[in-house]
């Protein structure tokens, strides 16, 4: 048991009090006792109403498991079923229209279209790779991908591949053709760039001297007008830049002396304490704090070996060039910062109430990642955050309008307790839960105020829908799921209801993410379909992955296509609730090993690295050997999946459990190369993380809405104390 200190009814864990007096208050002006005192009050207050909203979720989930245990083997009645979900406000009452009226919110959720990072922020290296995702480089995104085949004499070598490099070259004059057209010929055609009389004047290999189709594109350059090192122009409200690097092997042999595109890229990060992070006890959220603190204050780095070099990352600055009107443009050189909480179920040791309990987490996050941020709105950082002096929280897995409503009263009190103007903390709503997307717009309405955005998460969402649903009967396998109905008219949905309520132009509608980091050829032809579902931002894996999806939202003028969405019949909130079982559940055996087989694969793959390394979120190969990225939300999906299958005789527990065995020794394989890997099988008896993996599947049904987090937090802990 850790040493605690006892302020005002509070029992606080001795390092996290010494954090947050020494790191977190120092600069800022709050008196430290009046903190605690109010911390207290705000405590004592609110975690009586979180318990309650858990135990609706609860009342909820038995009161649906009997309808569906007592109309079993009947012809599913969906009207009666409706009516039922109705009656005991499962489906809540209408609010009236409206249009939210969130104030203060900057451009890059507001008016701007393009990527979003979800990152870890216990990882320090990541955060900060993320952060300093706002520019990428093109070429670097094309070469380094499959994005250009590895065909013939195209393939990467340890040394540069001039021949690949040409194709990259033709790809970023293409993209240029597209996005700043010449009067006429093509960029491939250019032998110089200069700026003349505040005009772009490029010269072709015919020697005939054009510009821009569209003069407005151009905004500035940095060097000299007539031999520029970079020029800027703006497209869709994005910047990108040609570079001239002499330097440069590519720009030596390239006719215009180009040396690289940069392309403002990631726009915005979500930098995650939730689904992505292992951070189980005080020592973890120390981590994820000091993390947050470090990226407001602008002083966060982490050393790495890089080609046999210690380098140090950090924080990168803004960009500066010469205006076409002699003044200089300063923009922002980092992605604007969310942070996402936790959710309104899991409890801290970070500090024990009055009565020895420990309090809701969701609760300590909202106040001190809040606490953290005044160091960005008081300017004692490096750098800012939000221009528009607001904090941006991200709040996770909130089950309808009551619980987002009790989200907005947190935040207000927060703002009360650390005296911030009211709506000062925006949020964003996950439309990740089923009461949550059939309840989306009163959602909204509880914080219309305040809220910034919304967005779909196929994962989470359909782990919900099953564990909602487990007595209804067996669902379809998991790859067919997203074949059904309900799939289309969630997503549609969820930007229906957002441009309803006035979201254009001033908060983000978000689409899910790409899960596969090293097939970004398939990225490139795929993910086209988010700009054109009119989600002016959707989630991507890694930097790389934002410079070559935001090519997208220049291909797609997301604002536009918004406007012709409104014309359309909003999706049928029926469709959304029909639930998506098997028609017919007559599967070959070979079929349902396989899918048994694919699930157990991937929550062991995953679990193993959780539990035994404390690693959130890593590329997990799947039994494929296709590197996916995972998180919890993965681990949800596919528990329940086999949960519902044991529940309703598509296979059984020893089947399972063979499959655990059996995936052990491929998992393990997986992981040979990894020198920090702890085998599964070399001790699988006693191996915390097996029995963990496996827990989660035969306890599945059991769950909190069938979230894996009291379990990894159990098993996670009981690995650290070995």
């Amino acid at each position: 048991m850790s040493k605690t200190k006892n302020i005002h009814n509070l029992q606080i864990d001795n390092s996290f009090y010494t954090f947050v007096e020494s790191s977190v208050l120092p600069g800022i002006d709050i008196d430290p006792s009046t903190f605690w005192e109010k911390l207290s009050v705000l405590i004592t207050e609110l975690a009586p109403i979180n318990k309650a909203l858990l135990r609706k979720r609860d009342d909820l989930q038995q009161k649906i498991d009997q309808w569906h245990q007592e109309n079993s083997g009947e012809l599913f009645d969906f009207k009666a079923y409706k009516q039922f979900l109705k009656a005991i406000n499962y489906i809540a009452k209408d609010c009236p229209d409206f249009k939210i009226s969130t104030t203060n919110v900057d451009a890059e959720l507001a008016t701007l279209a393009g990527p979003q990072l979800v990152v870890p922020v216990m990882n320090a290296r990541f955060a900060l790779n993320a952060v300093n995702a706002r520019w990428g480089s093109l070429y670097d995104a094309l070469y380094g991908t499959d994005a250009i085949p590895e065909e013939g004499d195209t393939k990467k070598t340890k040394a540069y591949n001039p021949a690949r490099g040409e194709k990259v070259i033709q790809f970023g004059r293409g993209f240029l053709d597209e996005t700043a057209p010449l009067t006429s010929g093509s960029h491939a055609d250019a032998t110089q760039y200069s700026i003349v009389n505040g005009e772009l004047k490029v010269t072709l290999n015919t020697s005939e001297q054009v510009t821009l189709k569209s003069p407005q594109l151009l905004k500035g350059y940095q060097g000299d007008a007539q031999s520029p090192l970079s020029i800027l122009f703006c497209h869709n409200g994005l910047h990108f830049e040609i570079n001239f690097n002499q330097d440069s092997q590519i720009a030596k042999s390239d006719n215009a002396g180009i040396s690289d595109i940069t392309l403002e890229s990631a726009l915005t990060t979500i930098m995650d304490c939730e689904d992505s992070v292992a951070a189980v006890d005080v020592e973890d959220k120390i981590i994820t704090y000091k993390n947050w603190l470090g990226l407001n204050k602008g002083n966060l780095t982490e050393e790495l070996v890089k080609n046999g070099k210690t380098i140090t990352r950090k924080m990168v600055g803004d960009k500066t060039y010469t205006g076409l009107n002699g003044e200089d443009i300063t923009l922002k050189g980092r992605s604007l910062m969310f942070v996402r909480n936790v959710g309104h179920l899991m409890t801290t040791a970070c500090i024990l109430d009055q009565n020895n309990q420990e309090v809701p987490e969701g609760i300590l996050d909202a106040v001190i990642t809040s606490l953290i941020s005044l160091h960005d709105l008081q300017n004692n950082g490096q750098f800012k955050n939000s221009q528009k002096q607001s904090i941006y929280i991200v709040k996770p897995k909130m089950h309808g309008p009551e619980e987002v409503a009790f989200t907005n009263t947190l935040f207000t009190r927060v703002e009360q307790m650390l005296s911030l103007p009211k709506n000062t903390i925006k949020m964003g709503i996950m439309d990740e839960e089923r009461r949550t997307s059939i309840n989306l717009k009163s959602c909204i309405y509880a914080a219309k105020e305040r809220v910034v955005f919304i967005n779909t998460g196929f994962l989470d969402r359909t782990g919900d829908e099953i564990h909602t649903s487990m007595n209804a009967g067996a669902f379809t396998r998991k790859s067919e799921i997203k074949n059904k109905p309900w799939i289309g008219a969630y997503e549609n949905n969820n930007v229906d209801v957002g441009l309803a309520c006035g979201f254009s132009g001033k908060a983000q509608i978000g689409k899910g993410m790409w899960a596969m980091p090293d097939q970004m050829k398939n990225m490139l032809k795929a993910k086209v379909d988010h700009p054109k579902s009119g989600a002016t931002t959707a989630w991507v894996p890694s930097p790389t992955a934002a410079t070559l999806h935001v090519l997208h939202y220049h291909e797609v003028n997301v604002f536009e296509v918004q406007q012709q969405i409104l014309k359309r019949v909003p999706a049928s909130i029926d469709d959304i609730l029909t639930i998506p079982l098997a028609d017919d559940t007559q599967w070959s055996d070979k079929e349902i090993a396989d899918e048994i087989d694919n699930n157990v694969q991937g929550i062991l793959g995953y679990v193993v690295r959780w539990i035994n390394q404390g690693i959130g979120c890593s590329k997990v190969p799947d039994i494929n050997d296709v590197g996916l990225m995972e998180d919890r939300a993965t681990l949800r999906i596919s528990s329940q999946h086999l949960a519902n299958w044991i529940k309703h005789n598509i296979c059984s527990q020893e089947q399972v459990m063979n499959s655990f065995n059996k995936m052990a020794k491929i998992v393990d394989e997986q992981n040979k190369h990894d020198s920090d890997y702890i085998s599964l099988n070399e001790n699988i008896e006693n191996s915390l993380a097996f029995e963990a993996a496996t827990q989660l599947v035969f306890l599945g049904e059991s769950q909190p809405s069938g979230y894996t987090e009291p379990l990894l937090h159990k098993y996670r802990n009981l690995a650290k104390q070995q």
